[in-house]
C-alpha cells in the first residue's frame, strides 16, 4: 500500500500506539502530521488482527490544514463507532449534516491529497479547499450492500478558519466515508443476512427456501447487535423484489438495546420491539430461523436465539435444530453423492465426502442405457436427473431409478455446431431445470418446470452477450451465468423473478452484475455455498487460475483452492465440508480440505454435485 501516486507526493507510514493490555490501537492522526513539507497522501493503516480495535486521535490545537485533512481521513478507518472523532474535524454545522453510514467508497489505495491552487498566489486566507482523489475498486450503499467500482475518484473538500477560536475545521467534507481497500479490509467483513423466497417452498411439509443475502459490517463495531439491525431492516435493494422477511413491518430492537451478547450457553435473547409483540407461533418460529441462520453465518458460537417482545415477553426460542427442520436451507442439505460421467459418457456416482475411488452407474436410463452424454445436471433430490447428449443437440430427462425409459428430449438446439447448442442444465430446489440454446440465429435461456412441459423463455433483457454457462442457485432467485461477448467472457449474477402466467412473460433475470469484474475468461464456474461461487479463468494476458468470489463481486475472506492446472469443469457443493471436484487434465480430481487435489479417474468428465 505504499505506492507512489502520479502527479502526488510520496507516502507516508501512519505511526501509530498500540496498547495491547486492552486492545486498542490509537491512530497518531494530525498529531503525526510534520509542521512543514509536503502533503502527503494518506497511507491506509496496516492490516490488524480482529481483536485489536483502533481510535483516531482529535485535531490538536492550532493544527494546520493539511493536518486537518489528513487526520480526518484517518480517523474514518478508526472503530469509533459513531464517528465522533472525526466529527470533531469538522464545522458544527458540517458534523451535524454529515452522514458516514450512507456511502462507503473503497479505493485501491488511500485517496491522495492535493491542495488546490489559491487565486493570484494569495496565501493568507480563511477559506482553502483539497481535491482527494484515487482509483475506485467497490461502494458500500446504505443498505451495506456492496458494489465493484471502477474508474477515477475524485472529490473535492472545503475548510475554513474558525473566526473566534482561529482553528481550522472542514466545512464540505467529501459524501459518506472513503477509505483505501486495504483498510476495508481491516474494517468490514462480509456476512449473509437470511430471508425467504417469496411464495416458494419445498417438501412435502412446504419449508420456506432460506436466501443468502450479503451485506458489509464493521468489525471492530459491535457486528452482531449491527447484523441484527441490518436483518431487522429488511433486504438489499437488489433482493428486496424476490424474498420476504418474517420479521413485521417495523420490527426492530428494543429502544435502549445497546449491545447483544451471547450468554454463557450461547443462546442470544434479542429484545423486540412492540411491532413484533402479536406474531403467532408458526411465524416467529420463522423469525427466530433468519436469527439463527443470519448469526451463525457471522459467529458459529450461537447455538440457539430467544425472541422477547414487549415487557419481556417470551414470544419464542430456537435451536440450531429446530432451525434446519424450519427452513430449506442448502448449506444444510449435503448431498448422498458426486456424479460424473464415465469413459463411456454414461452417469455414475460415488459416494460424496468418500476416500475412495469407485464409481457405480447410476439406476435409470442415463446409467442402464447406451446413450452417450456431454453433461448432466441432478436434481437437488437426487431422485430426477438431466442429460445433454454429446452432439449438444438434445436435452433428456429421466428418473433415477431402475428400468426407467429415457424417452423424448424435453429441449431441442438447431444450433450448427456443439459449441452453438444447449449448455449443462442445472437444478434449483423449487425442482426446476435452466439451461440456455447458444444457438446464434435463436439464443435463449430456458426453463422447465419441475422438468418437464412446454419450455419456457426466460426474459433476459439486461443481457450484454451470449450464455456460455448456466447455474442456479439452491434458492432459484439468483442465476449465475457466464456470458460472451467480443471473445472475453464474464461471470454475471441475476435475480431471477417469477409473475403470473397470464402476465405472458413469467419469468425473467434482472439486474446482471459482474462478480469478477478483473476477469476476461472464465471457463468453468460452481455455486461453492449460499452466497458464493468457484471460478476457474483468467486476468488479461495472465495463466489460468481458480478462485472464490461473492455473488456481489467482493473476495471473501480465507484461502483459495489449491492450483490445478488445465481445468475444463468444476463442482462444489453448497455443505463446504465436501470436497471440490473438477475434471482436468489429469481426469476427475477433488479437492478434501486442508488436502491437495486426488485423482479421483483418470477416464471421466462433466462432473457434478446436486444442482
Amino acid at each position: 500500500m505504499g505506492a507512489d501516486h502520479e502527479g502526488g507526493v510520496r507516502r507516508r507510514p501512519v505511526r501509530a500506539v498500540a496498547y495491547a493490555a486492552c486492545g486498542v490501537v490509537l491512530l497518531a492522526g494530525c498529531a503525526s502530521m510534520p509542521d512543514s513539507g509536503d502533503l502527503r497522501g494518506v497511507e491506509s493503516t496496516p492490516r490488524q488482527e480482529t481483536q485489536v480495535r483502533v481510535f483516531a486521535m482529535p485535531p490538536r490545537e492550532d493544527a494546520r490544514p493539511g493536518e486537518i485533512v489528513q487526520g480526518f481521513l484517518e480517523a474514518l478507518t478508526s472503530d469509533d463507532p459513531q464517528y465522533d472523532t472525526a466529527r470533531r474535524y469538522l464545522t458544527a454545522d458540517a458534523a451535524r449534516q454529515w452522514r458516514p453510514e450512507r456511502l462507503t467508497t473503497v479505493l485501491a489505495d488511500g485517496p491522495s491529497i492535493e491542495p488546490d491552487k489559491l487565486p493570484g498566489g494569495q496565501e493568507d486566507t480563511d477559506s482553502l479547499s483539497y481535491t482527494l482523489a484515487g482509483s475506485q475498486v467497490a461502494t458500500v450503499d446504505a443498505h451495506q450492500a456492496y458494489a465493484p467500482a471502477d474508474g477515477p475518484y475524485s472529490k473535492r473538500l472545503h475548510l475554513t478558519r474558525d473566526a473566534r477560536t482561529n482553528q481550522w475545521r472542514i466545512s464540505v467534507p467529501p459524501q459518506g466515508v472513503v477509505m483505501g481497500k486495504s483498510d476495508f479490509q481491516r474494517n468490514y467483513t462480509s456476512v449473509n443476512k437470511y430471508y425467504f423466497a417469496s411464495n416458494t417452498s419445498v417438501g412435502a411439509s412446504g419449508q420456506p427456501v432460506a436466501v443468502a443475502d450479503p451485506v458489509f459490517v464493521r468489525k471492530g463495531v459491535d457486528p452482531m447487535t449491527q447484523t441484527v439491525r441490518s436483518l431487522l431492516g429488511g433486504p438489499t435493494s437488489r433482493l428486496s423484489p424476490v424474498v420476504r422477511s418474517s420479521f413485521p413491518t417495523g420490527t426492530a430492537l428494543r429502544k435502549g438495546t445497546a449491545s447483544l451478547t451471547p450468554d454463557d450457553q450461547n443462546k442470544l435473547t434479542v429484545p423486540l420491539n412492540d411491532r413484533a409483540s402479536r406474531v403467532g407461533t408458526a411465524k416467529c418460529t420463522e423469525m427466530a430461523t433468519q436469527l439463527l441462520l443470519t448469526l451463525r453465518n457471522l459467529t458459529p458460537t450461537v447455538d440457539a436465539v430467544e425472541l422477547l417482545g414487549a415487557g419481556d415477553k417470551r414470544l419464542c426460542d430456537l435451536t440450531e435444530e429446530r432451525a434446519e427442520a424450519a427452513a430449506w436451507h442448502a448449506a444444510a442439505k449435503s448431498p448422498e453423492y458426486v456424479y460424473f460421467l464415465d469413459s463411456r459418457h454414461r452417469l455414475v456416482r460415488m459416494a460424496a465426502g468418500s476416500p475412495g475411488t469407485s464409481a457405480v452407474a447410476v439406476p435409470g436410463a442415463l446409467g442402464e442405457s447406451g446413450k452417450e452424454l456431454r453433461s448432466v445436471a441432478v436434481s437437488r433430490d437426487e431422485r430426477t436427473a438431466a442429460g445433454v447428449d454429446t452432439a449438444g443437440k438434445s436435452l433428456y430427462v429421466t428418473a433415477l431409478t431402475s428400468g426407467g425409459s429415457l424417452g423424448e428430449p424435453v429441449v431441442t438446439s438447431q444450433g450448427t455446431t456443439k459449441d452453438d447448442r444447449l449448455t449443462t442444465p442445472s437444478w434449483d430446489a423449487r425442482g426446476d431445470l435452466w439451461v440456455a440454446d447458444r444457438n446464434p440465429h435463436a439464443p435463449r435461456l430456458i426453463l422447465l418446470e419441475q422438468g418437464r412441459g412446454e419450455p419456457i423463455t426466460v426474459q433476459t433483457p439486461e443481457l450484454p452477450g451470449r450464455i456460455k454457462d448456466v447455474r442456479v442457485a439452491a434458492d432459484g432467485v439468483r442465476i449465475a451465468l457466464v456470458v460472451e461477448k467480443d471473445g472475453k467472457q464474464s461471470l454475471l449474477v441475476g435475480r431471477v423473478e417469477r409473475e403470473d402466467k397470464s402476465a405472458g412473460h413469467p419469468v425473467s433475470v434482472l439486474e446482471l452484475r459482474s462478480a469478477t469484474p478483473e476477469l476476461e475468461k472464465v471457463t468453468t464456474m460452481s455455486w461453492a455455498g449460499d452466497s458464493r461461487l468457484v471460478v476457474v479463468g483468467q486476468e488479461e494476458g495472465g495463466l489460468q487460475q481458480m478462485r472464490y468470489v461473492q455473488v456481489d463481486g467482493s473476495t471473501p475472506d480465507g484461502p483459495t483452492p489449491a492450483a490445478l492446472s488445465g481445468v475444463k469443469a468444476i463442482t462444489a457443493s453448497e455443505d463446504d465440508r465436501l470436497p471440490l471436484v473438477a475434471y482436468s487434465e489429469d481426469g476427475i480430481v477433488r479437492l478434501p480440505s486442508g488436502a491437495q487435489w486426488q485423482k479421483v479417474v483418470k477416464e471421466g468428465s462433466a462432473p457434478v454435485y446436486p444442482g
